[in-house]
């Protein structure tokens, strides 16, 4: 990954260009920004401008042997941590980043751009959720205290440390306090109030914003063709509003998405008609989903709740639907209003912190959709 290849962040590339050349590296830095604005593809283009043997004024070389090595994510001075499964099906060994980086590599190379989900479904997560476990805290202090091998300096890159364990958010926080020499530490985090507080104070937060809407027009552009009208074009820029996943969404109408709409409408459905046995029905289809999954539809419900209320004040700019949840806004929106928005919004989201400390999912769902069976008729 180079900067040029970064789709906008004209400001955040120059910034990160700038600190290298005047000498400037810290040596911890918190990326954080919303999903799909680039910022693990930043860290990446930094990491290997940081190697780079010859330089340029705005990128690297991409010729000299560490960009090579860069080339296949295989440089021996850039170490990776990211939330992996416990253990394989039908293994009782426990495992670790490092076990699973060949699949981290192809994954990333494949496209940089991509979602926790995405991740979760490619390492067959199913119904495991995925942490950085406090294990790993004890590969990150080993390889820290190997020497740097071929590079000025050695790179410890950490996707998402809000999934950290607290022991090893606690262990990488004394290294981070007493770094070894020219070790550079990239945390990117998409929920930075997650990190550990401590981590917090001694990282240089680097804020990445979402991506403008003329790169995200051409990058559009770059998918669809030149087939792709004007008005097509703008509507996918406004309904990914700076996340690129959401434009790639958008454009493919992914599987996930039209999942997620299909289980909401039947809960809203089963939920006005009061059909509990059709609730216990869904709850038990539900509960054979991943739970990042399930955590994800919880999230999308909670956001398509709040699109619902806005709708009904037509005003196309500040609606994010694309046709299909359009289709069921027209009859859906009036039922919610300004008595239940706020409360449905909030039961999603308690849902979803349900999940994700192990809650059976049967009773969660089950017991969300009798509280909806009472707020949506309010």
């Amino acid at each position: 990954m180079f900067f040029k290849d970064i789709i906008g962040q004209k400001d955040v590339k120059h910034l990160l260009l700038q600190s290298v050349k005047d000498g400037y590296i810290p040596h911890a830095r918190l990326i954080s920004g919303i999903e799909g604005v680039g910022k693990l593809p930043l860290a990446l283009a930094y990491a290997r401008y940081l190697c780079c043997t010859d330089r340029h004024e705005d990128d690297s070389c991409g010729k000299c042997p560490s960009c090579r090595q860069f080339n296949k994510l295989a440089h021996p001075d850039l170490h990776f941590v990211f939330p992996i499964i416990n253990r394989k099906k039908g293994s009782s060994k426990d495992l670790y980043c490092d076990d699973l980086l060949p699949q981290w590599r192809e994954f990333i190379l494949k496209n940089p751009y991509f979602s926790l989900q995405q991740w979760s479904n490619f390492i067959e997560a199913e119904n495991s959720q995925i942490m950085i476990y406090a294990r790993e805290s004890d590969e990150i202090i080993r390889k820290l205290n190997l020497k740097a091998y071929e590079s000025e300096y050695k790179i410890m890159l950490v996707w998402l440390p809000e999934r950290m364990h607290p022991s090893c958010a606690n262990s990488l926080l004394k290294v981070i306090e007493e770094p070894p020499a020219k070790t550079v530490f990239l945390l990117v985090t998409e929920s930075p109030d997650r990190v550990l507080g401590t981590i917090q104070s001694r990282a240089q937060r680097l804020s990445v914003p979402p991506i403008d809407e003329a790169s995200m027009s051409e990058a559009v552009r770059s998918i669809i063709g030149q087939s792709g009208s004007d008005s097509e074009i703008s509507n996918i820029v406004h309904l990914a509003s700076g996340n690129y996943l959401k434009a790639v969404d958008a454009i493919t109408a992914s599987e996930d998405r039209q999942r997620n709409l299909e289980l909401f409408k039947s809960i809203m459905r089963n939920c006005w008609r009061r059909d509990v046995k059709n609730m216990k029905a869904e709850a038990e289809k539900f509960a054979a989903w991943g739970r990042e999954k399930q955590k994800a539809f919880f999230s999308y419900a909670g956001n398509y709740v709040r699109e619902n209320f806005f709708y009904r004040f037509n005003l196309p700019e500040i609606n994010y639907i694309n046709a299909d949840e359009t289709a069921f806004a027209v009859n859906y929106s009036p039922y919610i209003t300004e008595k239940n928005v706020i409360s449905l919004i909030d039961e999603f989201a308690l849902a979803e912190r349900h999940i994700e400390a192990n809650v059976n999912p049967r009773m969660v769902f089950f017991d969300l959709s009798m509280k909806i069976a009472v707020l949506i008729k309010k």
